[in-house]
């Protein structure tokens, strides 16, 4: 009897992607300048470069946020070259954003160049420092690819933020907008007026093997500034909150701030210490909530995406004024002359911005540049109800603001401190559908 020999058809076996965490120390020794220019005195807390490497069959993508105020120009394409060199990548393949606390470095190598032309040019990061987080962003991206270790299940969950942003721009009667700056909890005009228009849910995206998480992504919208410019560097409240849960959970936390060009802690912060810490545990409640809220399933492919953006400089009085003090520096302060510099190199500036996302399974993740406002991230939600859309702003931050045409037509801070002019609202969401696929 002739014992049934079964069909053998070739089968393909797709390996699990890969995820590694890394960190880097990139706070910034006494003397060295934090935004503006000025110079650390005392570090409070460390800052952090905390990212993860993705692999999948061997295509390789690097998350990074930096524990920074800003990073563009010629800087962020040096440090996203080391990562990209580190992972084995390319560098369209590395997303790296700043968390934007205002006690950290806000560097512009291309506005640093025309500094240098100066007769007596403000304080600015020195090249060592710079090379030195170049190489520790390096060595710990390729300490990462040693410990890559398979995800099969992504995790997504949301956690609602309590009594932590606030809308920064407040239109009062008569259409006038008064400006509620990260610190005016103190003054009791500014804290009475209502939140407005935020994004209150913190959402989270885990990496899990099994039911282990290997790492957690947070992403939220609101400047992350209690205080500023007194030479004392901290991670500020996110830091704080990020790290405390870090240790509580023994699980690699990894936060991005959100699209927060028009939110602040304005209406909850006074400048206090105990103001920071209550914004940090607010922070971390929300936090935790997201994690319990999340739910595992299959984690399916990797896919990613770019597109390129040049958005129009103004070109009004103000981008006029900036050029008035680098011709006369003599009459201005170091952080006008760096802010003026920030404006004009981009004005001069002639490639593109780079905007990328990240799709995994149903979870779509886009990174944005610039310190876009919260419309940004609300739209590109709407377009894509059906995924878990988290949004990450403060790439590339030369443009400053990204407005809104209405904010255009109503004035205040963010449009007069944009380096972007009118018409940007349209060409970003333009370049969201493009990476969103509508």
């Amino acid at each position: 009897m002739n014992t049934p020999v079964a069909l053998l058809l070739p089968v393909i076996l797709l390996a699990s992607p890969r995820v590694g965490t890394f960190r880097a120390d990139v706070t910034p020794p006494p003397g060295e300048p934090l935004i503006w220019v000025t110079p650390v005195v005392q570090v409070e807390d460390p800052l952090w470069a905390k990212g993860i490497v993705l692999d999948d069959s061997g295509q390789r993508y690097v998350l990074c946020a930096m524990d920074w105020c800003g990073i563009s120009n010629s800087t962020l394409a040096l440090l996203r070259s080391s990562l990209a060199r580190a992972a084995g990548t390319e560098v369209s393949r590395v997303a790296l954003h700043s968390v934007h606390q205002h006690t950290a470095p806000y560097i512009d190598g291309d506005a640093y160049l025309l500094l240098e032309k100066l007769p007596q040019p403000p304080l600015r990061l020195s090249r060592a420092f710079l090379d030195q987080v170049a190489s520790r962003l390096a060595a710990a991206v390729k300490e990462s690819l040693g410990r890559l270790a398979p995800f099969d299940r992504i995790g997504t969950g949301e956690g609602r933020v309590s009594r932590v942003a606030s809308a920064r721009r407040i239109v009062i009667e008569g259409g006038k907008v008064l400006t509620r700056f990260s610190g005016d909890g103190g003054k009791p005009q500014m804290a009475a007026f209502p939140e407005g228009a935020i994004d209150p849910a913190l959402k989270t995206i885990t990496l899990a093997r099994g039911d282990r998480p290997l790492v957690r992504i947070h992403y939220y919208a609101t400047h992350p500034q209690t205080f500023c410019c007194d030479g004392r560097v901290s991670g500020d409240f996110v830091s704080r909150a990020r790290e405390a849960l870090e240790r509580k959970e023994n699980v690699f936390q990894v936060y991005f701030t959100g699209c927060s060009g028009d939110v602040t802690a304005g209406k909850y912060n006074d400048g206090s210490l105990g103001a920071r810490e209550e914004l940090a545990r607010r922070l971390q409640e929300g936090m935790q909530a997201a994690i319990a809220a999340t739910r595992l399933e299959t984690a399916g492919r990797l896919a990613w995406r770019t597109t390129p953006l040049a958005l129009p400089a103004r070109a009004d009085a103000v981008m006029a004024a900036h050029r008035a003090k680098l011709e006369a520096p003599g009459k201005f302060s170091g952080t006008e002359l760096y802010r003026a510099a920030i404006a004009v190199a981009y004005a001069a500036r002639k490639r593109p911005l780079e905007l990328s996302s990240l799709e995994i399974g149903r979870v779509r993740i886009l990174h944005l540049p610039g310190e876009p406002m919260l419309e940004f991230q609300t739209y590109a939600q709407r377009l894509r109800p059906e995924n878990f859309m988290a949004v990450a702003g403060y790439g590339d931050i030369s443009p400053g603001y990204l407005c809104t045409d209405q904010a255009f037509a109503q004035g205040g801070y963010e449009p007069s401190a944009s380096n972007a002019g009118p018409g940007t609202e349209a060409l970003v969401k333009a370049a969201i559908r493009q990476l969103l696929g509508r």
